[in-house]
């Protein structure tokens, strides 16, 4: 059989296995080794498949993995996240909609110490759900402002996806977690701008707070220092050359385990802590794995040089395939999870792309970003079921209600990525 028809034939197989549920570390791999059998001998597969594991572990580039998850999950646990939240109700609770707009930035806070969107949700699910209800608060808006608030952790650092796509790619993920603040940030901002425009043309839906006094602001501001901390000697340490990023993220962690520590954590939460940063450094890894053995299949078959020639000799302008390549994220973010289909669609997506001549870190920051639009888009928004699955009384259809106007925002933001590159690539070519 001819090898680019074998990997034609490869990526089918390993999109039947996913969309039939089968995980995407087993469907990948599993693929991988069939495809190199039939391409080489059993011998070479079974080979390839026990070094690829064992000497992508002891990358270097890997190690910051499980300490930025760390951080998330302690610092959840200690009561970090609950402190940076009451510190934003008291500083913006008077604004329109101050609760959900106080849930924002305490999102943003929680996605400087956690890198994880699915367990932003889940804290914020539990944490700022129940207290925009008890205020009289729209649910389906509250549940929205929610889901939404969560897609905020896959941008700014530390950032998981961001780590995931620079080891895939061979991308320095010191240039992508800085590439990766503006965008959140401006994502905070447009989020914000639609609850206002929200909450000023339907008033009912989000009643006014209670006034704060500054000097109540002032002495909420020490709740937040960890968070500042973290986000200082990441950022920080990054720019200015000091540190590596697994080094500055085991500054960070030290920082947010010596706050747990002053919190008097009980060994009980210190424990489950540790417990779900090991079970999540495991699932990922287990998917990194059978991903690269996947990767090393079709790089035999051919199939990425024969796309890319492909998708470059196309006789179109290069933004009309860029649209498309967009257009694309979108659909499989409907039926795909984010880093399911970060590894099914890279090795062979990432080489067109730059061959039609984009940068391969504004492109990651655009990927992430269609990503977490899948996260909360209909019929598989992981996020809005993670809503729905802590709190079953609020309806999947009333979740991706509140959703729908954060869409419109999200369309700008990446309008604004596309057409404004050096929104992303300005901090990078600075640490240049």
């Amino acid at each position: 059989m001819d090898p680019i028809t074998l990997g034609y034939l490869g990526i089918g197989s390993l999109t039947l296995l996913v969309v039939m549920g089968v995980p995407v570390a087993y469907a990948s791999a599993l693929t991988g080794i069939v495809g190199m059998m039939i391409l080489r001998n059993p011998t070479v597969a079974t080979g390839l498949a026990g070094i690829i594991p064992y000497a992508n572990s002891g990358s270097y580039a890997l190690s910051v993995l499980p300490l930025f998850i760390a951080i998330g999950f302690l610092a959840m646990h200690a009561g970090i996240t609950t402190s940076a939240y009451e510190a934003a109700r008291k500083w913006v609770g008077r604004a329109p909609g101050g609760l959900a707009t106080a849930t924002i930035f305490a999102s943003a806070g929680f996605a400087a110490v956690s890198g994880a969107s699915t367990a932003s949700t889940a804290v914020f699910t539990q944490l700022a759900l129940p207290e925009m209800e008890k205020r009289g608060y729209d649910r389906r808006l509250a549940a929205g402002v929610v889901a939404v608030g969560g897609t905020l952790a896959a941008l700014i650092p530390p950032s998981a996806l961001l780590v995931i796509y620079g080891i895939i790619v061979e991308q320095s993920v010191a240039k992508l977690l800085l590439a990766g603040l503006v965008p959140g940030l401006l994502s905070m901002a447009v989020y914000l701008v639609v609850i206002t425009i929200v909450v000023k043309l339907k008033p009912d839906l989000a009643p006014l707070e209670p006034s704060t006094t500054f000097m109540e602001k002032l002495r909420a501001l020490p709740q937040v220092s960890g968070v500042f901390a973290v986000v200082g000697v990441i950022l920080g340490g990054i720019y200015l050359g000091w540190m590596t990023p697994t080094e500055s993220a085991g500054v960070a962690m030290a920082i947010i385990f010596a706050m747990a520590m002053v919190k008097r954590m009980r060994l009980r939460d210190l424990r489950k802590g540790l417990l779900d940063t090991v079970q999540t450094t495991v699932m990922i890894f287990m998917v990194i794995w059978g991903v690269l053995i996947f990767v090393r299949f079709l790089a035999f078959t051919g199939l990425p040089g024969a796309v890319t020639d492909m998708v470059v000799g196309l006789d179109v302008p290069r933004w009309m395939i860029l649209l498309g390549i967009i257009g694309l994220y979108l659909l499989m973010g409907m039926i795909l999870d984010g880093l399911g289909m970060m590894m099914l669609t890279l090795p062979v997506v990432f080489p067109a792309i730059v061959g039609l001549g984009y940068d391969p870190i504004w492109f990651g920051i655009l990927l992430v970003k269609l990503i977490e639009i899948g996260v909360i888009t209909p019929p598989v928004g992981l996020n809005c079921y993670v809503v729905n699955g802590i709190r079953p009384d609020i309806s999947l259809q009333s979740v991706f209600s509140g959703v729908a106007p954060f869409l419109v925002g999200e369309v700008v933001i990446v309008a604004l990525i596309v057409l404004f590159p050096d929104l992303i690539l300005f901090l990078p070519n600075v640490m240049n």
